[in-house]
């Protein structure tokens, strides 16, 4: 006795739905072919890129762009070669991937959007290890400058002032100019030359390194400037102050650039993000439309 067709359909159903295709549903190939081209895209444009900034950029500060302007053009490019790059890529995986029969139009798409983000993986962790130093530089500056905000402001004014003798010492220019002769013709008189130098910079770094100079050191600087230098006590109080007000302008300085580099560091690594999460998403969007151009005109050379 034949069974009721009732019940024959759903064992063939069954049937079906439990068998597995002995075929693998990612195209390794056509991604790798994908990554390749988005990697040497990426190099084409940018050696483009860098080509045509050079050609504005000029020695002369008011003929070329500004370092801002230059700054900015070229993240803008980087930007947009990462997504042409990307969405390059996943086309071409999408148009290069093996055809899937029997596979709804919805997988289809799943499928393609994951082989373009896949070749899109690939081709990032191609760029990050051929640039990877420049992009370590970039956000290690940033690191360390916020790591060191106080610390280089501190070395930027008070240098080796263990080395006083030293031409290149950050503070021998501010102890010239405490121990400078009102009259160049006046006798030097008072403390030994070289001792007097060395003493005035172990005040200066202690009091760089502090943040303030102790109401006795202010007062025996002045002493000691005004025998030095045949200055008044009120006059040589005068220099003093002009002379710390200098240190802090510089300290001060230091910290607004450190600031400024962290700054710039934290914003280039979220810019760096977004665009890589831009790049996926144009990736996995240039393959689908990429597989669906393959599956529509396989269908129309077999129709």
């Amino acid at each position: 006795m034949a069974k009721p067709l009732s019940a024959a359909i759903p064992a063939a159903a069954a049937s079906v739905s439990s068998a597995e295709s002995a075929k693998s549903a990612v195209s390794w190939g056509a991604i790798f072919a994908g990554a390749v081209a988005a990697s040497a895209l990426t190099l084409l444009l940018t050696l483009l890129g860098s080509g045509l900034g050079l050609s504005l950029a000029s020695p002369f500060g008011s003929d070329g762009p500004s370092v801002t302007t230059f700054a900015v053009s070229a993240a803008v490019w980087l930007v947009i070669v990462q997504w042409l790059s990307s969405a390059f890529g996943g086309y071409m995986t999408g148009r290069l991937r093996t055809k899937w029969s029997g596979v709804h139009n919805d997988e289809a798409f799943f499928r393609d959007t994951a082989h373009g983000i896949l070749a899109w993986a690939i081709a990032t962790l191609v760029a990050a290890g051929l640039l990877g130093s420049v992009v370590s530089s970039t956000i290690g500056t940033g690191v360390q400058a916020a790591a060191s905000l106080t610390g280089t402001a501190v070395a930027t004014t008070a240098g080796a002032a263990a080395t006083s003798d030293s031409a290149g010492n950050a503070t021998s220019y501010f102890v010239d100019t405490l121990l400078r002769p009102a009259d160049p013709r006046t006798a030097q008189s008072g403390p030994n030359g070289t001792d007097a130098t060395s003493e005035v910079s172990r005040i200066l770094m202690n009091g760089a390194t502090t943040g303030t100079i102790p109401e006795g050191d202010r007062t025996y600087l002045s002493q000691l400037i005004a025998a030095r230098t045949g200055l008044s006590e009120a006059d040589a109080n005068s220099r003093v102050d002009s002379v710390l007000k200098s240190i802090e302008d510089a300290k001060t300085a230091a910290t607004d650039a450190a600031e400024t580099a962290r700054k710039a560091s934290a914003t280039t690594a979220l810019i760096g993000a977004m665009s890589l999460l831009i790049g996926a998403i144009c990736a996995g969007i240039g393959a689908a439309l990429g597989g669906r151009q393959r599956d529509d005109d396989n269908l129309y050379i077999r129709s």
